[in-house]
């Protein structure tokens, strides 16, 4: 039960940042390809590949915690079901070109991002591990002199 009050506080919060983010005008930008999402897409597959490689491969996080953040803040952040709605409304407005590239632009720049959080999160973990190592040496020679 306590994984589903986490999945829901987390869809919660992160539906109202998808409000809110949605909102935001970039640069004075009116084309037609809807940027927001775009970013609110990259963002979160950045950040769900982040914390899901950190809570499997790098710290012990709680099931309930990690599931809190990645299913519920980060899944209702981002919207599959908001591209291909966008999609269709730029097929539907004759903006095929519009409608192919922000498919082609939100799948590759999503995997990328995908794996930059994968990279990055592994980076930081052997960072974490070898200076864990080098506590655990200290800790060693000190015990050793007492």
């Amino acid at each position: 039960m306590r994984k589903y009050v986490f999945i829901g506080c987390g869809s919660f919060a992160g539906a109202a940042l998808r409000y809110l983010a949605k909102g935001i005008q970039i640069c004075n930008y009116h084309g037609n390809v809807p940027l927001n999402t775009l970013l609110i897409n990259v963002l979160g597959a950045l950040m769900i590949a982040f914390i899901s490689t950190i809570a499997y491969e790098v710290w012990a996080f709680d099931s309930d915690v990690r599931l809190g953040l990645t299913t519920g803040l980060l899944g209702a952040f981002t919207t599959f079901s908001t591209l291909c709605k966008e999609t269709v409304g730029l097929l539907q407005d004759g903006c095929y070109l519009s409608a192919i590239s922000y498919m082609t632009v939100s799948v590759m720049l999503g995997l990328a991002s995908a794996y930059f959080g994968v990279v990055l999160a592994r980076k930081i973990g052997s960072m974490v591990t070898r200076e864990r190592e080098k506590l655990d040496k200290l800790t060693e020679k000190e015990s050793d002199v007492d």
